[in-house]
């Protein structure tokens, strides 16, 4: 009866928590948050925008600079 009595204040103290976590959030920033794995490959986001039809600010990838790169040890 304990085990069960923890277990069920184990998972109100998590869901209260998220709770609090995201109090502040809207629904168009966990959008926009959703897809900012796709942001720094402009040909994936491309796809996604297509696939999803929501706009996604992709940035391309910066180029190494000259000088910069594997090092052999």
């Amino acid at each position: 009866m304990t085990e069960v009595l923890l277990n069920i204040l184990g998972v109100v103290f998590l869901w209260c928590t998220i709770e609090y976590c995201l109090r502040h959030q809207t629904a168009e920033s966990l959008d926009d948050a959703s897809l900012v794995p796709f942001a720094d490959d402009p040909e994936v986001a491309r796809r996604v925008e297509a696939a999803t039809g929501k706009r996604i600010n992709a940035v391309a990838p910066e180029e190494p600079k000259p000088g910069w790169g594997k090092i052999e040890i």
